[in-house]
């Protein structure tokens, strides 16, 4: 039996997918443990480029079970319409599982997300996805939230509906001046509508995973964002509203009494972030928009343009620590052909005192970052399958963020395709 966890070090869009889809070859269950639709993970294979957004990663090996977690926040609509769109491009994806115990995302989650933005105003606004993730959340600790099991028991979840809706109006209407407010009917309507297609996936999931322990089969726990989005102990309040980190994988992914074999946590060779909040090596637009475009960086769930920003070591150690990796994987490395210098932050330095250790918001926000400079390199690595291949520069580079960072990179990739990864535990063999 092996528990392995990937999880993101930085602020998300690390690559986790890439990562579990090449280690889910060797896996038998992959396990969403929290998040909702508010992010995806761009998986390319022999099947072409999909992005999923609730879906493991481990959906495109048919024999493995793929199972979204209690620590989730499920848009019944949204899934149901992206297992139609694995299955319209050659997928059964038969063989995923729905836990009884994750929450219910309604579209009146999304319309107060929407709602509440607009509130805030483009100065004030948390750069929200606005797919309801924040308000579906915060209804599971209000005691609001309606669980997917409950799908099982029509007349129960009628009644539970009503009542939320009922106090859902309260917070339309007297907080926001939605005097049409939220229809009973419609959020019926839907929870029907959508709940048809997932009621036959929904179990005990927990059942599943502690059946795979006794098997001795492999357990991967799949994350969504990164550690510097996490509701605890990320960028507050630019953070999302689930618990990111891999302590929380048997908590979220309903798997108790277990600890994880290894923590994997992925990093991008150079820094990236969609929404607002500090981001202390973002670059000049001019220099951004080239790596934005050969990294194609577009956020997978709403198409915006990624921030783009020099490697941030100090980020970068602070969210390996709080993953407890006990090694790092290290995506994206071949967009950075042809960058002739490169930049890695080393220290934070504040009103002339530096610091090495990640701080709140108010001293990000003053930040000026101490770089490293490096020697780049300009050859295509995309065919490269042993570091020892790499680029000297290359290589130095890899060397010096792992020095940094102080974890083992073992994994490297220098591509978008399953293949396209170097192991560095494999002794290049």
């Amino acid at each position: 039996m092996s528990i392995i966890v990937v999880a993101g070090t930085n602020w998300g869009d690390e690559g986790k997918g890439w990562v579990v889809d090449y280690l889910a070859q060797d896996a038998d269950v992959v396990v969403r443990f929290q998040g909702g639709a508010n992010a995806g993970h761009t998986v390319v294979n022999e099947l072409g480029t999909f992005r999923l957004h609730l879906v493991p990663s481990g959906v495109f090996h048919p024999k493995m079970i793929n199972i979204l977690g209690p620590g989730m926040l499920v848009d019944l609509e949204a899934l149901a319409e992206e297992i139609a769109g694995l299955q319209a491009g050659g997928l059964e994806a038969a063989n995923i599982r729905v836990s009884d115990r994750a929450t219910i995302c309604f579209p009146f989650h999304r319309d107060e997300d929407i709602w509440e933005e607009e509130r805030l105003g483009q100065e004030k606004a948390f750069g929200s996805t606005r797919r309801g993730i924040a308000p579906g959340y915060g209804d599971r600790y209000l005691k609001k939230g309606i669980q997917i099991g409950e799908l099982l028991y029509p007349d129960r979840l009628k009644d539970r509906l009503r009542e939320v809706v009922a106090w859902k109006n309260l917070v339309a209407q007297g907080v926001y001046g939605k005097q049409d407010g939220i229809s009973f009917e419609s959020a019926w309507d839907w929870v029907n509508t959508f709940g048809e297609r997932i009621r036959p996936l929904i179990c005990d999931t927990t059942e599943l995973s502690e059946e795979a322990v006794r098997q001795g089969e492999t357990i991967l726990f799949e994350a969504q964002l990164g550690a510097l989005r996490d509701i605890y102990f990320g960028i507050y309040p630019y953070t999302t509203s689930s618990c990111t980190l891999a302590a929380f994988a048997p908590i979220g992914g309903g798997l108790l009494g277990q600890t994880a074999d290894r923590i994997i946590g992925v990093t991008k060779a150079f820094s990236t972030c969609v929404g607002e909040g500090p981001f202390v090596t973002e670059m000049e637009e001019d220099e951004a928009h080239n790596l934005r475009e050969m990294a194609h960086e577009y956020g997978a769930a709403t198409g915006r343009p990624r921030r783009i920003g020099h490697f941030d070591a100090v980020a970068s150690r602070y969210g390996a620590y709080l993953q407890g990796a006990t090694e790092l994987a290290l995506t994206k490395l071949d967009s950075l052909a042809g960058c002739r210098r490169l930049r890695i932050c080393t220290t934070y330095e504040v009103e002339g005192a530096q610091f090495t250790r990640f701080p709140l918001n108010h001293v990000l926000e003053k930040v000026r970052p101490i770089y490293n400079e490096v020697e780049g390199w300009s050859e295509d690595i995309g065919d490269i399958r042993r570091f020892d291949d790499l680029p000297e520069a290359a290589r130095r580079y890899v060397l010096t963020i792992e020095r940094l960072v102080g974890r083992p990179i073992r994994y490297v990739s220098v591509g978008a395709s399953r293949e396209c990864m170097i192991d560095r535990g494999a002794r290049d063999t």
